[in-house]
């Protein structure tokens, strides 16, 4: 039994530590909703327009997305679907692999999965911590996934990014947040790991960047899982048809034993 708990813990500890992404940077907390079909539309928008040249999601087809977002046939060929495909195909990209592993050190993942490999919190965080770095090849890094060869597509719209210093929320060893005991207020620290915005070099303030994030990351959520809603319904049917079901054979049991007993 020991045995067997040991090559467990051995074959999922890599799956653990992907999950993870490398990093031990706190993480901001999200609640996706796939319902919200107005987030879900702006989201699929700046997926298209900042994500699909290099990160293609070919689990994910734009008939699906259009159904599935209430997105009309003719809006989301006219507006969301530059690349001459048709709007049952799959959302891929032309971009050839070899050339990108060059670009960039390696291709560009599918990001039809992301969430679920990574989880939502992650990727939110992901993409709004970026910041500038001139060291890197790019001039960028990310606090998140330090090193990624990605660069930072959506500066115009963030602006320009910068380590500083600034007070920042205090956790304890297992990442919680630490509160004061007298008042019941979170108590912070001082940082110098503190991202701030260059004011005036984005399309966005702060509080509509993270908006537009949460918006793009709940998109790749739902690509994830885009039968979620379905798979809640189709519950909801069994779980009533099965207690009709319950009653049904309640009364036919009693009608098969009142004479026996």
């Amino acid at each position: 039994m020991k045995k067997l708990l040991l090559v467990s813990a051995l074959i999922l500890a890599p799956v653990f530590a992907l999950a993870a992404g490398g990093s031990n940077v706190k993480l901001d907390n999200i609640q996706v909703d796939a319902t919200n079909h107005e987030s879900l539309q702006r989201g699929m928008q700046l997926y298209v327009n900042y994500c699909l040249g290099c990160h293609s999601a070919q689990y994910q087809r734009y008939e699906r997305a259009a159904r599935d977002l209430e997105i009309p046939a003719d809006l989301m060929m006219e507006h969301l679907v530059f690349s001459g495909q048709k709007i049952g195909e799959q959302m891929t990209n032309a971009m050839d692999a070899d050339q990108a592993k060059g670009w960039f050190g390696a291709p560009p993942p599918d990001l039809t999965n992301e969430v679920n490999l990574r989880g939502a919190d992650w990727v939110y965080t992901y993409l709004r911590s970026f910041y500038v770095d001139e060291s890197r090849p790019y001039g960028v890094n990310n606090v998140v996934y330090p090193n990624v060869g990605m660069p930072n597509v959506l500066a115009e719209v963030q602006g320009i990014q910068r380590k500083g210093c600034g007070q920042v929320p205090m956790v304890d060893d297992s990442g919680k947040t630490v509160f004061d005991t007298l008042t019941g207020k979170p108590m912070t620290e001082e940082s110098c790991e503190v991202l701030l915005v260059d004011e005036g070099t984005g399309e966005m303030t702060p509080a509509e960047f993270d908006q537009a994030m949460y918006d793009l990351t709940n998109f790749l959520a739902y690509t994830s899982k885009p039968y979620l809603q379905e798979s809640k319904s189709l519950g909801v049917k069994v779980i009533l048809f099965l207690l009709f079901m319950t009653v049904i054979f309640y009364f036919l049991y009693k009608e098969y034993w009142r004479d026996i007993h």
